[in-house]
């Protein structure tokens, strides 16, 4: 997506305050790259664009005024994030936003010159991205996924929701860090409950409807959705095949309680990408990612859905239903 598209994307922030800035006495106009991982028709990669559009008006940056954007989907394909960092970083922006773990290592292969804010990363230290948390080091900074540890998290509320689960698969990307480090904090939680362990890979389009098939064909069994790339971009097929074969589920993400998944804990990705707006604002006038801190999600929230419980033949404890954030009825 070029530069119209994101206009048109986030019309509803570009408006009369654009006139405002072109009145006023003219001032360098600063360029901001966005390179998401997610495709153009996703319409929770355009939520977020829109959230972080609509941040950073209110920060006084009006697109077309005194910003310029441009704006990159990857679509999980590693050769258009490849070629994407190399046109943003050729376009010399002054800031670079970068959706997910696979963003940041093709834009760090290309500048480590170019600042950048990542959100959604996961272990940006464990990949490399930045020194520590609260001195990033080098030209990367912005907002985490989640821990490792509230990997297992998932392990216990899916237990808490379905207490005759024996067996459990997780989707987790084995090429990717956070995948390994994912499914190595759910297997600790496992060991102690009794759970046998097995891994369906996410990204493997071409094998996953059969992995499925191959597991649900043995009782008892339920299914964790880690966060990843191909987790997001393949959603609707990984929740299509959870109510085909009835298998309880939680997942990291929101979109897939409210789109027919069992259940999510997890932070707001969106509400990342509000706070990445600040960020954003403070290199454009003049502060280095060095010196800001890497941050964490600042809430975790907890959503089932109640009509795929009762699909499912389960009924929610109390005590769960009374921490739920949400419930879909």
């Amino acid at each position: 997506m070029r530069r119209r598209e994101f206009i048109a994307l986030v019309g509803g922030c570009v408006g009369a305050s654009t006139l405002a800035v072109r009145a006023q006495q003219p001032e360098r106009i600063r360029k901001v790259g966005v390179l998401m991982t997610l495709s153009s028709e996703d319409p929770e990669g355009q939520a977020r664009i829109k959230a972080y559009a609509q941040a950073l008006q209110k920060l006084g940056w009006i697109e077309g005024g005194n910003v310029r954007t441009e704006l990159r989907w990857a679509a999980n394909d590693p050769d258009r994030s490849r070629r994407y960092s190399e046109e943003l970083v050729a376009l010399a922006p002054d800031v670079i936003l970068a959706n997910g773990n696979a963003s940041v290592v093709a834009l760090q292969r290309v500048t480590h010159s170019v600042p950048i804010v990542f959100v959604n990363v996961v272990d940006p230290v464990g990949a490399g991205f930045v020194t520590s948390m609260a001195r990033p080091g080098g030209n990367a900074t912005g907002f985490t996924a989640f821990e490792y540890s509230l990997s297992g998290k998932w392990l216990e509320l899916l237990k808490e929701i379905a207490p005759n689960l024996t067996r459990v698969a997780v989707l987790r990307e084995p090429s990717i860090a956070a995948g390994i480090g994912q499914f190595a904090a759910i297997q600790t939680m496992a060991s102690s409950s009794g759970v046998e362990l097995s891994v369906i890979d996410p990204a493997d389009t071409s094998g996953i409807e059969r992995a499925f098939a191959a597991f649900a064909h043995q009782p008892n069994g339920g299914v964790i959705v880690t966060g990843s790339t191909a987790t997001a971009v393949h959603r609707e097929l990984i929740i299509s095949l959870l109510t085909r074969y009835r298998l309880p589920n939680i997942a990291g993400a929101r979109y897939y309680s409210t789109n027919g998944g069992l259940a999510s804990y997890g932070p707001d990705s969106r509400e990342n990408y509000v706070r990445a707006a600040g960020c954003v604002d403070r290199i454009l006038k003049g502060q280095r990612p060095a010196d800001l801190p890497v941050q964490a999600p600042t809430q975790y929230k907890l959503v089932i859905n109640l009509k795929t419980a009762k699909a499912l033949g389960l009924t929610v404890p109390a005590s769960l239903l009374a921490r739920a954030d949400e419930l879909i009825e």
